[in-house]
């Protein structure tokens, strides 16, 4: 196909078809010979699998060896019956219906099997559930010693059925419309991707890319480098509305946060103009936002409209015998292995590091397993039905990662489940009937790096409630402040003369006042990330966000956000006493008087000013080249915060969360913002888009990647030309 993976060595060139009259036709309804191994590898896998059930279970027995062959094709034959009416229920009844018909269907197909074969005697209903959990963790340990890839299995049917459709000529691609599958892997860095290489965990992109069928280039993630932010820019082309993962919203009085399916709508509601990257009959799958999708799975924005999106999808797994038993059982599986990777990191000292323990546990099992199995047969459905683009977003390594680091053993053995999971759509693509350009790509990178709490001893929260409280206050942990008094220095002198104190209009000592409003403890009313909206007319004093590397403050209390010169007069300990902090690198805030400043522990930049304007040491020197143009974009954005912190940059590159996470992204420093494209090497990046960064002539910012992907369409006919790529950009 047309920018598609090269086939591997040794599978037979694609054949276009018999000229002969009713050859092509009686073709296609004949086995062909992968067709038939891949039934009797089921057969014989579901056979092994009965029979170290049957022999573990007491209320089966077996008293012919046949029985296993027989039960097994019994099976086999009720899947095949069952298929059409369940799917027509699942149309009917939704996902949720599709999970409880299939589950008493799969239950029905071995009770049928084990009960009325002869060769088997079934004593006892109940150990049809034993059967049925038993044999889907051998046939899971078989395939896994074969070699074989378990997301294969669960899409086996729809390659075959594709098979069926399209014919001898499937793969040939001369007659097929084009299309574009992007795949993105959440979270992968292109270092991380470039040591994945190296360590074998991802053959089948190395294999794309040493034959020449594809190729790998960097784009700069912009901050804040987070996948709300990445996704609105990839799908709408309006990265511009997100400054974070969670936000406060000045105009509801309370947290937007993304991953609320109500605030993802609200969110989308604002940032599409309907005319998304898959709009016109794309396909989402397991993402933030829509991208306009015609059909939507998994999507957090549609959530509460649409639920989990049209049953009929879901079907497949939900129904099938031993699929979503194997599924369940494997992500029982993820748990173990994750409870056994934190013990050993705490037994051998591993640093940094964090407590992987709660929904954590359960999270990571969910997603490596039953929601990547999901989001591989969805995305096959979507192919095989040639939907013109589709989306989906894989975030196994993330997760890990988060938790464990991004570069430790597990969050890398991550990226060889998902390389499979290209390696099987790999193979739905060829008999599509669409002739799929196969795009992967990431959102951000991660960086390693222990947690700001874990360096200061409290959280951000607490730091910023001390230096707002009242000297002496109780409970309140206050510093001598001697390590401030050159950046006291610079900020007087950047607002006002030398010496003086800087009082900004006719009623300063009010407004001093009113910013000193306390609860009885003394301290200041606030917020924390992630807690729930305020009550009608509770607008606290401050809200403290972390948003992994990138912290983001706020004080709600006014129309709009608060300037350096009205920070200096209510809480002079503030600005310098967060930018002093060893796990902060630069605070960036407003000013009356010059606009965006940069306030770093030993010095400050302007970053509006014409030229470098740097006092004292630039406190942007850690970072990299593009930090300044970043911190200004993301200081002017909508509903960012009055103040936006960067942790710390150490010597290895290693950030600090504001989050309690090991990995993290958000902000700038290390790896994080170094995302990668991995794309047909016949579709070019159009150099005009791309800017420099460190040497390198790259894309930055996902509006540009969704300017580029929609570029793409354009080019192969999937969208027709003239239609603009996202909405029309406002000034920040």
């Amino acid at each position: 196909m047309a920018g598609a993976p090269a086939a591997p060595e040794g599978a037979p060139p694609p054949v276009d078809g018999d000229p002969r009259p009713g050859r092509r036709s009686r073709a296609r309804w004949l086995p062909r010979v992968v067709d038939v191994g891949d039934a009797l590898f089921s057969l014989v896998v579901t056979a092994l699998g009965l029979g170290a059930a049957v022999a573990l279970v007491d209320g089966v027995a077996l008293t012919s060896p046949w029985g296993l062959l027989l039960a097994a094709l019994a099976v086999g034959l009720g899947d095949l019956l069952l298929r059409a009416p369940l799917r027509l229920l699942a149309a009917v009844a939704g996902a949720g219906g599709a999970l409880v018909a299939g589950v008493a269907a799969q239950v029905l197909v071995v009770w049928v099997a084990l009960r009325l074969v002869p060769g088997v005697t079934l004593r006892s209903g109940w150990s049809v559930l034993w059967v049925l959990l038993l044999t889907s963790v051998v046939m899971a340990a078989g395939r896994w010693v074969w070699g074989a890839s378990d997301n294969a299995y669960v899409v086996a049917d729809v390659v075959r059925r594709a098979r069926r459709r399209t014919g001898p000529s499937a793969g040939g691609g001369a007659s097929r419309p084009p299309g574009m599958l992007v795949v993105q892997l959440d979270g992968v860095s292109a270092p991380v991707l470039d040591q994945a290489v190296d360590a074998g965990l991802v053959p089948t992109m190395q294999r794309w890319v040493e034959q020449g069928s594809h190729r790998v280039d960097t784009w700069w993630a912009t901050v804040p480098s987070t996948t709300p932010a990445a996704q609105a820019g990839l799908l709408h082309g309006a990265a511009d509305r997100i400054p974070a993962f969670r936000w406060w919203d000045r105009a509801l009085g309370r947290l937007v946060v993304t991953n609320h399916p109500d605030d993802a709508a609200l969110v989308e509601d604002r940032l599409s103009d309907g005319r998304g990257l898959l709009h016109d009959g794309g396909t989402a799958v397991a993402t933030m936002f829509s991208g306009d999708a015609s059909s939507a799975f998994l999507v957090m924005s549609r959530g509460r409209r649409q639920g989990m999106g049209p049953g009929r999808g879901y079907a497949r797994v939900f129904a099938r015998p031993f699929v979503l038993a194997r599924a369940v059982t494997l992500t029982a599986g993820e748990v173990v292995k994750e409870l056994y990777q934190a013990r050993r990191q705490s037994v051998h000292d591993v640093r940094p590091r964090v407590p992987r323990g709660g929904w954590y546990v359960v999270l990571r099992a969910v997603t490596n397993v039953l929601l990547r199995d999901l989001a591989t047969s969805l995305v096959a459905d979507a192919l095989v039905r040639g939907d013109p683009v589709v989306f989906v977003d894989l975030v196994d390594y993330d997760e890990v990662a988060h938790h464990a680091g991004p570069t430790r053993p597990e969050s890398l053995r991550s990226l060889e489940g998902l390389d499979q999971v290209l390696r099987v759509l790999e193979e739905v693509a060829r008999v599509a009937p669409r002739a799929y350009d196969l795009v992967v790509l990431s959102d951000h990178g991660q960086t390693l790096g222990a947690p700001f709490e874990q360096v200061e001893g409290r959280s951000l929260l607490d730091t910023v409630r001390a230096l707002m409280a009242e000297p002496g206050a109780d409970g309140v942990q206050s510093t001598d402040g001697e390590d401030w008094g050159p950046v006291n220095a610079l900020l007087n002198g950047l607002l006002g003369r030398p010496g003086d104190r800087v009082v900004m209009g006719p009623d300063a000592g009010g407004a001093r006042r009113r910013g000193r409003t306390r609860h009885e403890d003394g301290v200041p009313r606030v917020r924390e990330h992630g807690r729930a909206p305020a009550a009608h007319g509770d607008v606290p004093d401050v809200v403290v966000v972390g948003s992994g590397n990138l912290g983001l403050v706020w004080f709600p209390g006014g129309p709009q956000r608060l300037v350096l010169e009205d920070l200096q007069e209510r809480w002079p300990r503030l600005v310098p006493g967060l930018a002093a902090r060893p796990a902060v690198g630069v605070v960036v805030v407003d000013s009356r008087a010059r606009g965006l400043v940069a306030v770093g522990a030993r010095g400050l930049r302007l970053l509006e000013a014409e030229g470098d304007v740097v006092e004292g040491e630039d406190p942007l020197a850690p970072y990299p080249s593009r930090a300044r143009a970043d911190l200004r974009r993301a200081a002017r954005l909508v509903d960012t915060g009055d103040l936006l912190l960067v942790s710390a940059v150490g010597p290895r590159g290693r950030v600090h969360a504001f989050e309690g996470q090991v990995g993290s992204h958000g902000g700038l420093g290390g790896e994080q913002n170094l995302a990668f494209v991995l794309h047909p090497t016949d579709l070019v990046i159009d150099d005009a888009r791309c800017e420099d960064v460190d040497g390198r002539r790259v894309l930055v910012g996902p509006d540009a990647v969704h300017g580029q992907l929609v570029a793409w369409l354009v080019e192969r006919g999937v969208r027709p030309a003239g239609v603009p790529a996202g909405r029309v950009q406002e000034d920040v």
